[in-house]
Parts: C-alpha cells; sequence; structure tokens
C-alpha cells in the first residue's frame, strides 16, 4: 500500500533528478556543432520537459494522495526514458565520428546515460516497492555514484585550462582516489552475501565518506572561482554547481545509510 513515505521519497527523487536532467540538455546543446539544428532542437525540448516536470514536482506536497504521485512517477518515468534514448543516441553519433568537431566528450555523454537511467530505474523501484535489502542498496548505491565522481573528477581536469597546473594535478588525484574506490566497491560487490555483515558496511561508508567530503569541498573551491573568473577554465558555471549538487546528494545518501545501519545494530 503507498504511504506518505513513497510520496516525500517521490518527490524528492522527482526534484533532485529532474533538475538534473533539465541540466543535462543544456550542457549537450552547448556542445553541438551549429549545423546540428534538430539535435539542438530535441535538446530544447527536452530542457522544456524537464523544467516542467520540475515546477510541476513542487505542487505536490507530502499529504498529495499517493496515486497521484504513482501516476505522475510513470509520466516522469517516460520522460525518463526518452531523454535517456537520445543521450545515447548522440552517444552513437560521436562514437561513429558522424559529428567531428562537437564539444561533448563520449564519456560526459554516457556519464549523463547512466544517471537517466538510474532515475528512471529509481522511480520504477518506487512505484513498484522493490526496494532493495538495506546492504544491497549500499552496495549498489555506492557502486553508481563513485564512477559518477570519478568520472566528475576526470571531466573537470580536462575543462580546466592546462595553464592551471595545480587544480589539473588536484582533479588528477582525484581521479585516481576515486578509481580505486571503485575497485573497491566492486570487489565487495562481487563478495555478496557474504560481505553483507555491518561492520564492513560501516567501514565502507565511512571511507567513502571522507573522500566524498573531500571532492565536494573541492567542487565548491573550484564553482566559487569559476564564478568570480579567478581561474581559467572552459566549465560553465552551471556545470561547476551541477557536479558540486551531485557530491552533495551522494554525501546525503552516505548519512541515510549510516543512519539505517544504526537503527538495525540497536535493534
Amino acid at each position: 500500500m503507498l504511504s506518505n513515505a513513497f510520496v516525500a521519497h517521490s518527490l524528492d527523487e522527482v526534484r533532485f533528478w529532474s533538475r538534473i536532467m533539465k541540466e543535462h540538455s543544456l550542457f549537450l546543446k552547448l556542445g553541438f556543432r551549429c549545423e546540428d539544428t534538430q539535435l539542438i532542437h530535441e535538446a530544447n525540448q527536452f530542457y522544456a520537459i524537464f523544467e516542467g516536470i520540475e515546477r510541476k514536482s513542487h505542487e505536490f506536497t507530502v499529504e498529495t494522495d499517493p496515486e497521484q504521485i504513482r501516476r505522475f512517477n510513470i509520466e516522469v518515468y517516460s520522460a525518463a526514458s526518452h531523454i535517456w534514448a537520445f543521450k545515447r543516441r548522440v552517444l552513437g553519433l560521436v562514437l561513429s565520428c558522424q559529428m567531428p568537431g562537437a564539444n561533448n566528450f563520449p564519456l560526459l555523454i554516457d556519464h549523463t546515460s547512466r544517471e537517466a537511467n538510474y532515475f528512471r530505474n529509481r522511480l520504477e523501484q518506487l512505484n513498484n516497492g522493490r526496494l532493495e535489502p538495506l546492504p544491497d542498496a549500499i552496495i549498489d548505491e555506492n557502486v553508481f555514484f563513485l564512477r559518477i565522481m570519478a568520472d566528475h573528477a576526470k571531466f573537470i581536469g580536462h575543462l580546466l585550462d592546462p595553464s592551471e597546473r595545480q587544480l589539473v594535478e588536484q582533479a588528477r588525484n582525484f581521479s585516481h582516489d576515486f578509481d580505486e574506490l571503485l575497485f573497491q566497491a566492486r570487489d565487495l560487490d562481487s563478495m555478496r552475501p557474504q560481505s553483507q555483515t555491518i561492520p564492513l558496511l560501516d567501514q565502507f561508508l565511512d571511507q567513502n565518506r571522507v573522500s566524498v567530503a573531500s571532492l565536494r569541498d573541492f567542487k565548491k573551491t573550484a564553482r566559487d572561482l569559476i564564478e568570480a573568473c579567478r581561474i581559467k577554465s572552459i566549465i560553465h558555471p552551471l556545470l561547476a554547481d551541477h557536479v558540486y549538487r551531485e557530491a552533495e546528494r551522494f554525501l546525503a545518501i552516505i548519512d541515510m545509510f549510516e543512519q539505517s545501519l544504526t537503527s538495525v545494530q540497536h535493534q
């Protein structure tokens, strides 16, 4: 039976990720060539769609009828599926050299498509009431977000001006650190269910929290410097804030998991 908790969780996911999808549309558009008029048009359409979803999500409250939110989730799922397909199509064009001179890294396009797929999977899980057991959720969420954080470090390093040597080196170090954390998370993933002990998961989250907080602080500094025009880069100020918010999201998820583990230990 759907509940107020279902409503609150759904609205939280939609409000966060619809804004992310909207911004992806803008970033992709900015990377297209002038002659890519159809792709630019489609990106603009997706921007409008997710702007509308984001606006509509703020019209609901936790007291909204859960059935109404279930129907809204289905609508959003459809939009997320369509933007996922758009991103995969663009990636195919880039990888097959049909868009020479476009300014979107293939990894960035793939990155945004993974986030769209994550978003639609979350909506499906919520509507079907099939949320994972806590140990599985902890591992899966960390595998997903650690890769996202590693990607961010790579993008930052490549979009900073080469003369910003210190910041480029910091980004490269973060990329290496998060690649290593991702490898560790995948190792833990392959050890299931033997890995599902609370002390091991506690240590896993603690280690990741320290690294994510450090990367979050680096992103915040970079964002503030970019907004103040104090460093040289081709990073859009909104992109700098975008990756900062995703690090904040990951830290909030780690907090949630740590609280859940604490509750389990006290049962």
